[in-house]
């Protein structure tokens, strides 16, 4: 009876590991030589609303991910079959542990196998392989990051300002003296000139053509006789020619005052569409708008010459209008060319914050603190005793451990190296330390790593979150790893901050050696910091 209950319940257990066994884990291959690529598959067989979420890696463990594959969906039945797979290297000959990976399904976690795999050196023959001679030495890329693509944008658009500015300026070169002309007769005569070379008639363009021609001969009357000419209608017009003529004593014939009102009808009535005259007509009519100015201007009465002074201050009143045209026109070109740039600014900002994100582009134009950091040039250097070899983004400097650690802690340590980078008040703080204790014991890294935490709290942390899990170098150095947030109050700025935080903890010998980092919250360039040292990691022996 009993036997048969022992066979029952590992039936039971079986079928229940097999039920949450959901995430099915291979490899192509366990041995592979340095460079070459590992496929690593992951399998699991869901139902059709089920929502499957593979995690995206830059790196599994020690080991980098080098190509991300699309998910492969087979259907089979009434449930599909998923399978993913990651392309994995690594450049350093040993033996690796690729750690479990979490899959969420139906927003529930699930961890594939951890995998052992080894990576051999390859064997070079120099007998048989030509030798060459010793290249010269490389220069490193010094990580100015990608700064220069927004000056070189800011540099373009600026040069299109003053393309503009010069553009604008060369078609405005015509002299403004020829614009300010001496009488109204050189300007009217002038003008009749500029509309013959316009072709306009010729073109079609009848309308546009008489509302220019009468305007000239409007504009002439306006100011040689100095009545409102422009606001008149023609009848009023007629009425103010005789009115003038009569009162300045004018010599104007009555052939000369009707062939003008007939051009200035004929021209009423081409605006209006109710006639469209012919080639022989047009050019009569501009004949006689030019006869008519040429003739009222013989019949203005001859002024006494001005004084030398009023002749001075006229050229003065000339001056001064020549200066505020051009005054007008530098202003212009300048309007329109800051105009222009600041378009270009506005359009290129907007598309890049589109298109990259208000944080990107707000990072490379204004600068980031942690981004500096990442893109910048990295040290490699090794740390305390035991040594702790590792790769940050600046140099640690070592530290004043009674400053740090309480008297009753450092009553227990023989012996206590400490560097660091940056503070708790900082964008980016890290930590290296190496402990050995005079009274060597079995140390447990989950009660050191819980009262490290301590030691943050007395600083200042408030609402920690702690999480642990097991931690492999690339040696196959076990030890553990602590991470989550805390909230840090800065008591002298009366101000909070939530940092995110991963303690790195192993022992040797009876000694303790521990990397810790902290940073902002959501500080994705932090990330990839913290990411990049956590991976740099390796350690030493310890040594008496």
């Amino acid at each position: 009876m009993k036997l048969k209950l022992y066979i029952f319940l590992f039936l039971l257990s079986t079928a229940v590991f097999a039920q949450q066994k959901q995430v099915e884990t291979s490899i192509d291959t366990t041995k592979n030589k340095i460079g070459a690529e590992f496929k690593l598959t992951l399998k699991t067989v869901v139902s059709s609303k089920s929502k499957v979420v593979f995690p995206k890696l830059k790196n599994i463990g020690p080991l980098e991910v080098i190509e991300s594959y699309p998910i492969d969906t087979v259907k089979k039945n009434d449930t599909y079959e998923l399978i993913k797979k990651y392309g994995l290297t690594q450049f350093d000959s040993g033996k690796y542990t690729i750690p479990c990976i979490k899959i969420l399904i139906d927003k529930k976690p699930f961890l594939s196998d951890s995998l052992r795999v080894e990576i051999t050196n390859i064997k070079v023959d120099t007998l048989q392989q030509k030798m060459y001679d010793i290249k010269d030495i490389s220069s490193v890329d010094s990580g100015i990051g990608n700064w220069w693509i927004y000056l070189l944008i800011f540099i373009i658009i600026i040069g299109i300002g003053v393309f503009v500015y010069w553009y604008i300026k060369k078609r405005q070169q015509k002299k403004i003296e020829e614009e300010v002309y001496k009488t109204p007769i050189e300007k009217a005569t002038s003008l009749l000139n500029n509309l013959e070379k316009k072709e306009l008639w010729q073109k079609g363009e009848i309308k546009e053509y008489y509302s220019e021609l009468t305007d000239i001969a409007r504009n002439y009357i306006e100011e040689a006789i100095q009545i409102p000419a422009m606001e008149s209608t023609t009848s009023e017009l007629i009425q103010g020619i005789k009115s003038a003529s009569a009162k300045k004593k004018m010599s104007l014939t009555p052939e000369t005052v009707e062939n003008l009102e007939r051009v200035l009808r004929q021209a009423d009535l081409v605006k209006f569409a109710k006639s469209k005259p012919l080639e022989f007509e047009i050019t009569e009519d501009r004949n006689k708008i030019q006869k008519a100015i040429l003739t009222l201007d013989n019949a203005i009465p001859t002024e006494v010459p001005a004084e030398e002074e009023d002749q001075l201050l006229n050229e003065a009143q000339k001056q001064k209008q020549i200066k505020l045209q051009l005054k007008k026109k530098r202003n212009k070109r300048i309007a329109i060319a800051v105009g222009t740039v600041v378009f270009l600014l506005t359009a290129t900002t907007t598309f890049f914050v589109v298109t990259k994100g208000f944080n990107y582009v707000k990072d490379n134009v204004f600068g980031h603190p942690t981004k500096e950091l990442l893109e910048g040039e990295w040290v490699k250097s090794e740390y305390g005793n035991p040594g702790v070899l590792i790769e940050t983004p600046k140099v640690l400097k070592r530290l004043d451990t009674q400053k740090v650690l309480p008297k009753e802690a450092m009553a227990l340590i023989k012996e206590m190296q400490l560097f660091g980078y940056g503070s708790l008040f900082d964008n980016f703080y890290v930590t290296v330390s190496t402990s050995k204790f005079k009274n060597p014991t079995e140390i447990d890294l989950s009660k050191a790593l819980e009262g490290n935490l301590k030691i943050i709290e007395a600083q200042g942390a408030k609402n920690m979150i702690v999480k642990q899990e097991d931690f492999e170098t690339k040696e196959g150095i076990t030890g553990i790893k602590g991470y989550g947030t805390f909230t840090y109050i800065n008591e002298n700025l009366k101000s909070s901050t939530k940092l995110y935080y991963e303690v790195l903890m192993f022992k040797q010998d009876g000694g303790l050696q521990q990397i810790a980092i902290f940073h902002e919250e959501g500080d994705t360039y932090a990330n990839d910091i913290s990411d990049r040292i956590l991976n740099s990691v390796e350690l030493k022996k310890a040594s008496n």
